[in-house]
This record gives structure tokens, sequence and C-alpha cells, in this order.
């Protein structure tokens, strides 16, 4: 499997721009796929600086519905219009952000996809959870067992002349798998990091391998001792799964600093332009399981033959 970050908030690879927002490109054993396209054309500018062929991608999975994760879709679309693109139905929604009071400036701010994508002849509306085939499949969260992160108060959605908070419907996650292993892909998980993996773990029936996400837990301003209290805290949970985890984007670097001093090599940043080695924590459920089918026949089948044995010899004396 490859994975490469096509955009990013951090520079990365020398002559990739990097931008607030996000995109992956993904090979797989059948598959060539986009999860997000970058906050503008400047995504597929990276790609092809990558070497990376966008006419070959066969699928586009988009996280939520949200600009910086959207802008370069319709580019992409007229230039490779074979590749579905699997969005939820209500990632065409309304969604703001509330900047505050600001002279001369509206409070409420667009920050959702343009229009137009959804009615892209390509575009696949989803409405919950779908297996797209063995290889890759998206699920949804349910209502989220802690409360989401910090950052997210100011996100809303407008529904009618009222602007509500978002509770993050439209939101996506993308599963990946790869033989035995899984890798879940998640936009800027603002449904909460760890509630996400503990969907996935009643869906699924496992942790995953790896992870792949944004945090969402960036600030322009300095944290408050709650919001410190916060990281430190999901660092701790995150620490306690045998998964590895890449994240980038929305996390920010300061968060991202802190958490890595209590995860360590556990947790990592992926900067624009990037390609992700994947490493998985050793001692996984699926490696266990193997070794013990393995060593489970190897005496299986040396207590068959023992008893062959014992059974000709015992003849042989009589």
């Amino acid at each position: 499997m490859r994975i490469v970050n096509l955009i990013e908030n951090t520079e990365g690879v020398r002559g990739c721009t990097a931008a607030h927002g996000l995109s992956f490109y993904i090979e797989t054993g059948k598959h060539k796929l986009l999860v997000d396209l970058g906050p503008s054309e400047e995504t597929l500018e990276n790609a092809k600086k990558l070497g990376i062929d966008l006419d070959a991608v066969d699928m586009v999975i988009l996280s939520h519905g949200h600009y910086d994760h959207s802008g370069g879709i319709l580019s992409f679309a007229q230039m490779n219009q074979h590749a579905y693109i699997y969005m939820q139905r209500l990632a065409a929604g309304n969604y703001y952000s509330d900047d505050g009071e600001r002279e001369g400036q509206d409070r409420y701010r667009y920050i959702g996809i343009d229009k137009e994508i959804a009615d892209l002849p390509q575009v696949k509306l989803l409405d919950g959870d779908q297996v797209i085939d063995e290889e890759i499949s998206v699920f949804v969260m349910d209502e989220p067992a802690i409360k989401r992160p910090f950052s997210n108060s100011r996100l809303k959605e407008k529904v009618d002349d009222s602007y509500i908070q978002d509770e993050f419907r439209h939101e996506q996650h993308v599963v990946v798998t790869e033989g035995n292993r899984k890798i879940l892909i998640s936009g800027c998980a603002h449904n909460g990091i760890l509630n996400i993996l503990g969907e996935y773990e009643r869906k699924y029936g496992s942790q995953p391998d790896a992870v792949i996400s944004g945090f969402h837990l960036m600030k322009k301003s300095g944290y408050t001792d709650d919001e410190i209290t916060e990281i430190i805290d999901t660092a701790k949970r995150l620490k306690e799964y045998r998964t590895t985890f890449y994240t980038c984007h929305c996390t920010g670097i300061k968060a991202y600093e802190s958490m890595r001093c209590i995860m360590g090599s556990q947790l990592r940043y992926v900067h624009s332009g990037e390609e992700i080695r994947l490493e998985y924590q050793k001692g996984s459920q699926e490696e266990r399981r193997k070794q013990f089918m393995k060593w489970h026949k190897f005496f299986a089948w040396a207590t068959v033959i023992c008893f062959i044995i014992t059974m000709m010899t015992g003849y042989e004396k009589k």
C-alpha cells in the first residue's frame, strides 16, 4: 500500500505547496483513490510535482462537507470523469464558522463545499455506512459517547435563518483493508478521535492497525487550562491502543508536540507531500491469532504423528 499526503498545513517535500486543508492519495491492490482534495487546485499541482497520475484515480472519498477538504474536486472532475466521488448526502449542507463580531465583516463565514459538487454526474451520495468492496468501506458516527473536541464549538450549520451547533452527521470515516490489516482514515475527526475509534471497534470488532487523521485540536490563540487537559487526556487514551497514529492538518503543531511527549513514536506527523511508511504496533490481534493458529496446527499434527508412532511401535511389539 502507498499513502501520500498531497497537501496539508505545513511544509514537507520541497516544491510542494502547504495550505490549510487536507488530501491523501492511496494505492491499494485494486484501487488508486483520493481521500479529500484539499482547499484548491494546488492539491492537483502537488500531485503532478510528486509524479502521481490523477487520471488513473478510480475513486474519491470526501470525509466531510468543508471547503478545505473539497476545494480541488471540481477541477479534478474536469480532468478525470470516470472516478466515482463518494460523499455523505448531508455533506452538501450549509456549514459556517462563527468568527465572532468583527467590524465591517459578517460574523458567520461559509465553510461548506461548492454547491456544484453534489450535482456532478460521478458523485454517489451516501446515507450512512457503506461497504464499497472488500478493500474499502466507510462508516459514520452514531451519538458520540464523549463530547467533541473543544475547537468544534464555533462550527455551525445554518437551518432556515438560524445557526445551530454542527453535529457532524456529514462526516464519514474510511477503512482500508490490506490482508489482515485495517487502516482507519478520518479527515478532521470532528466527532472526536476517541469517539470514532469506539465506533470503529463496535462496527469492526477490533482496533485498527493504523489511524491517519487530523484531531481538530488547533487554535489560533492560546489554550486554556481545560483545553490543555483535554489534549493530554486524549493522548493518554490513544496511547492505550496498539495502533500507530499519523496526524496532520487540524491537529496543530503545538497540540501535536504535547501529544508526542506522551505517545512517543506511536504518533507521527505527516507534512505536505510526504509519504507514509506504515508501521504497526507489535503484537496486533491479527498477528497474535496468526501465530496461535500456526502453533496450534503444529501441535495438533505433532500429537497425531506421536499417536500413530505409538500405535505402530506398540503393534510391532505384540
